[in-house]
């Protein structure tokens, strides 16, 4: 009975073992062929990858988990520079002034440089075009205050006619501070803060209606024909004027004390009703002990591109140097560089 029944035992054991060993070997096959299809996918992944970065596209790679299976899927996003929105242009590129090429490769569509001392052109690239000046209208906008003769300490407050329905710009400067009349002209002319400049041309004598008309008026004064104003700040693009008119402006704005001083401090302190804030001046040049510069302004809106008007001293000669519608954020003063590594190398003046 006992030899019946090892019997019986070794002949199972010569059944399961094929079946075992059977099992063993589809286990390993099963896995073989998932590690296969794992790494067939990844290089169908790396494929998708590649060919959504050609197409300008990306692929961002997706874990979720459902019923506790773990799935990784890749979900096409466009590429940012594709989503990104073309430049706006200026009203010089829609007029094709960006087109014109000068000796100096210059990023500005409009620049003009004359002497001071006798208004000669030096350099002139379509200085008689009339275009959007942005800030640089701020220039006439502090030549109207300090030759109005207006009272300079008086306190002025900021109240909501000062701020910008029109661009939405923000400013520092809150409703309902309290400045004088001098720091709102101050960090206008230096820091080209719109709200004081929308402020000083609100408290002239007649509101801002009046003070838009001086400005007109001074402007027809200068000879500055192709020059018109419909606010203090410089926000609206119907601000216009050629680079001939901006170099009048300039040379008159530079004969008052006060426009030179407050235009190239490269920085300030205000106390606007009891709030202390800290200003610089946007351009940065008037801190570079390599330039010598007595007025300055800098300007922008996507009309007008970047704008910069100088009086400076370039190899003991004064110039006063207008930049209208550059690219780039320091194309301006680049540009201004360029100018004065060029009349360093003409001949001094005569004289």
């Amino acid at each position: 009975m006992y030899k019946l029944a090892l019997g019986a035992l070794v002949s199972l054991l010569f059944i399961l073992t094929p079946a075992t060993a059977a099992k063993a070997v589809g286990t390993a096959h099963t896995a073989s062929a998932k590690k296969h299809l794992v790494k067939k996918s990844a290089v169908k992944r790396r494929a998708a990858v590649a060919a959504g970065a050609m197409a300008g596209e990306r692929l961002v790679r997706h874990v979720s988990v459902v019923r506790g299976k773990r799935t990784v899927s890749y979900r096409s996003v466009r590429s940012a520079h594709v989503l990104a929105l073309p430049a706006a242009r200026s009203a010089g590129d829609v007029a094709g002034l960006n087109l014109t090429r000068d000796p100096l490769a210059l990023a500005s569509s409009v620049a003009l440089v004359l002497d001071q001392s006798n208004s000669q052109v030096l350099f002139e690239k379509n200085a008689s075009v009339a275009l959007p000046i942005a800030s640089i209208t701020k220039l006439m906008t502090g030549l109207i205050v300090v030759q109005a003769g207006q009272d300079m300490r008086e306190m002025l407050t900021v109240t909501d006619d000062d701020v910008d329905h029109e661009k939405h710009t923000s400013s520092r400067l809150r409703v309902g501070a309290r400045m004088m009349r001098g720091d709102l002209l101050h960090i206008a002319l230096m820091s080209s803060e719109n709200r004081a400049a929308a402020a000083l041309g609100r408290n002239y004598p007649g509101g801002i209606t009046a003070f838009v008309a001086a400005m007109n008026a001074k402007a027809h004064q200068l000879g500055m024909s192709d020059t018109r104003y419909v606010d203090a700040s410089g926000l609206s693009s119907r601000n216009v004027a050629s680079a001939r008119d901006l170099a009048k402006l300039a040379m008159v704005a530079h004969s008052e004390p006060l426009l030179r001083e407050y235009s190239t401090d490269p920085k300030y302190e205000v106390d606007a009703g009891g709030r202390i804030m800290h200003y610089s001046n946007t351009n940065y040049l008037v801190a570079s002990p390599d330039w010598e510069i007595g007025l300055q302004k800098t300007g922008f809106i996507n009309e007008a591109g970047r704008c910069l008007v100088m009086q400076a001293m370039i190899s003991g000669r004064a110039v006063i140097m207008v930049f209208l519608d550059s690219k780039g954020k320091q194309s301006r003063t680049a540009d201004a560089g360029r100018m004065r590594r060029w009349l360093e190398a003409l001949k001094p003046p005569v004289g």
